[in-house]
């Protein structure tokens, strides 16, 4: 993918997350199965990097259940990183840190303090992220903060599995951009809570993630589906060197 289409795609979702920070946060929640299910991965005490925090709801979850986490979170939204340090007012039995840093940019996990992490998470972020190589570099950069036996959890929107979403779907010329610019299993969503907006998503699937996991030097060692209406909306993959 050319560096025109790459910065096209991640300023749509750059004025998606910005203008909706508001309306987005308030639609995550703590009981949310697509958090709740990786609590088993994640021991008491753990250093955790949360990379795409969004809100920072995962750090409020982890207050209240594991105990003496150090947690550090990362997202490239400014508007999101200020909801999630209001809300770290509420903690109570975790440190916890949030920081703007854009991970499409190539060398961001040089300015992550805190590693090696035991933990490192990409939630419903690699889908946002366009072009394989871009992904590639976000998925390396996020294994080198790893821990020498830590875990690598990562999930991605298996959007077209579900009626419901595949009817989100919306033409690329709704935003000018050719068809032919992009990479198979890219697409435009829409959103329709607190006004209209859309952003890019890329279809991440088992194959896709088996290939990262490849390139960067991992393995995967476990993959499950949770979240969304129907319980499949995402899959996870927890990842090791």
């Amino acid at each position: 993918m050319d560096r025109l289409t790459i910065e096209q795609l991640l300023a749509i979702n750059r004025q998606f997350y910005t203008g909706f920070a508001r309306s987005f946060a308030d639609s995550r929640t703590l009981s949310d199965p697509a958090i709740i299910c990786i609590l088993p991965d994640i021991p008491p005490g753990a250093r955790v990097l949360d990379v795409g925090c969004g809100n920072g709801r995962l750090a409020l979850l982890l207050d209240r259940e594991r105990p003496g986490v150090q947690y550090v979170g990362l997202d490239a939204i400014p508007e999101l990183v200020e909801i999630a340090r209001q809300q770290s007012e509420q903690l109570l039995s975790i440190a916890a840190r949030f920081h703007q840093v854009d991970i499409a940019r190539a060398g961001w996990h040089r300015d992550v303090s805190g590693a090696p992490f035991d933990r490192v998470l990409l939630l419903a972020v690699l889908h946002h992220i366009p072009g394989w190589e871009t992904r590639a570099q976000v998925l390396r950069e996020s294994a080198a903060l790893l821990a020498p036996d830590g875990h690598l959890i990562l999930s991605t929107w298996q959007f077209l599995d579900t009626p419901r979403l595949r009817r989100k779907l919306l033409p690329w010329e709704t935003v000018g951009i050719p068809e032919e610019t992009l990479e198979a299993g890219d697409y435009l969503l829409d959103w329709k809570r607190g006004g209209q907006g859309v952003r890019y998503c890329h279809l991440v699937d088992e194959t896709e993630i088996e290939r990262l996991a490849t390139e960067t030097g991992l393995r995967v060692r476990r993959t499950f589906r949770a979240g969304g209406r129907e319980g499949n909306l995402s899959l996870f993959a927890v990842l090791m060197r």
